[in-house]
């Protein structure tokens, strides 16, 4: 059969002979594009390409209008092919995807949000989250007020002004994994008219689907479980209504957060397991917290899917498994949490979640540490000194549990 084939073409093999014949070496370098042959590919290619060929000068502005592609920060397949895919799973009106779980973060604040507008956070929260509400939005004018992460809804009522735009909310959060009830947090933004925003990244869309709750804006680092092997940078956003879809389309395309498309093919190939990854992780999680949890050096465990959490019903009704996320808080303080952590040899001492394999980190020094937080800051948020983050992986849980075992057995007494 390929005997019968020819070979590739070019759209230089179109042009004129009195045209071709004069071509130079250097025209022919810079110039020549391959002309598909029509078929389509099961995987989409990555396309490098930083802008686009038109037809005729009228092709832009029907791009424009309609959809298409033109230049690269304003879309390109790769990153079309990863927003379809997740707006599937979420059952949205659109998906957009970023650079960085916090570029989809910044643009959604800066999109829907002006000098004068109210937000109402709960504390504590993803550490950047929290500066960019608490220090480099209030120099532009915006206000934020603090609620306990896991409180009951009724708590972001009180705490709603006339000016009150946005309400903000975590779950499972970051680190604690406190539970937010996504049903009232999406009732209390209808009755108001406040636009609410969901971070369900360490829950992963797998676990959990904001938008069937009613949440304006569903919020994923698609760096972690999305991604799903620590190898790519990437965040999303997908919306309940088109309309607010349009708003951030050209917040995106203006702040230059598009997606490159070598991470939106990667982050495409990690979504067709995310299936197969996320029960394998929960558990995972849940034989390693019940191992935790009756460990005498450990002195209070965190996992959604153990009856002691204390939003274990609720987690039970609006999540589908419970993701890989463990808090633990180790007994000793800060020397006890830092020779935890430093011990371990199968579980890594790094900062992000959602991989293939077991991470842990110490946020009282790292991610929640004093670059971020003031002790003050980290008192009232709960995260106290022995406290530790841990991302259960893909191992055998046994051999992670026997890991545990000898790093705690060199923690203090």
């Amino acid at each position: 059969m390929s005997q019968l084939w020819n070979p590739a073409k070019s759209q230089l093999d179109g042009l004129p002979e009195d045209m071709a014949s004069k071509l130079s070496m250097d025209t022919k370098a810079t110039s020549t594009r391959f002309v598909h042959p029509g078929t389509e590919p099961l995987v989409p290619p990555i396309t490098h390409s930083s802008t686009y060929l038109m037809s005729s000068v009228d092709d832009y502005l029907r791009i424009l209008k309609e959809s298409g592609y033109i230049y690269g920060r304003l879309g390109n397949p790769n990153s079309d092919a990863a927003e379809c895919a997740i707006n599937a799973l979420e059952e949205g009106a659109g998906t957009l995807v970023f650079g960085s779980g916090m570029a989809a973060i910044s643009a959604a604040l800066i999109c829907f949000l002006k000098a004068g507008d109210h937000v109402v956070c709960q504390n504590p929260c993803y550490s950047a989250t929290f500066d960019m509400l608490d220090k480099i939005l209030a120099k532009y004018g915006v206000e934020t007020s603090w609620v306990p992460a896991g409180c009951n809804v009724d708590e972001y009522k009180n705490k709603i002004k006339p000016n009150t735009k946005l309400l903000y909310g975590e779950t499972p959060c970051n680190p604690m994994l406190a539970i937010l009830d996504l049903q009232k947090f999406g009732e209390l933004g209808t009755s108001k008219g406040i636009l609410t925003i969901v971070d369900g990244t360490f829950a992963s869309l797998f676990c959990q689907q904001s938008i069937k709750f009613g949440i304006d804006i569903s919020m994923h680092s698609c760096t972690k479980y999305l991604g799903g092997h620590s190898d790519l940078t990437a965040g999303c956003l997908t919306f309940k209504k088109l309309e607010h879809w349009k708003m951030m389309k050209r917040y995106q395309s203006t702040l230059g957060m598009q997606l490159s498309p070598h991470d939106a093919s990667l982050l495409l190939r990690g979504i067709k397991t995310i299936h197969v990854r996320m029960p394998r992780h929960s558990s995972n999680a849940a034989k390693v917290a019940q191992y935790l949890e009756k460990h005498p050096k450990v002195k209070d465990v965190r996992f959604p899917g153990l009856e002691s959490h204390p939003h274990h019903e609720l987690a039970k009704k609006q999540m589908k498994g419970y993701s890989g996320m463990i808090a633990v808080e180790i007994k000793g303080g800060i020397d006890g949490g830092k020779a935890f952590v430093e011990n371990l040899h199968l579980a890594q001492l790094a900062v992000s979640l959602g991989g293939v394999e077991t991470l842990v980190e110490h946020p009282a020094t790292m991610t929640h540490g004093p670059m971020i937080m003031s002790d003050e800051e980290r008192e009232e948020a709960g995260i106290t000194p022995g406290f530790v983050r841990i991302s259960i992986g893909l191992e055998d849980p046994d051999d992670l549990i026997r890991d545990f075992q000898q790093a705690l057995d060199k923690v203090p007494a």
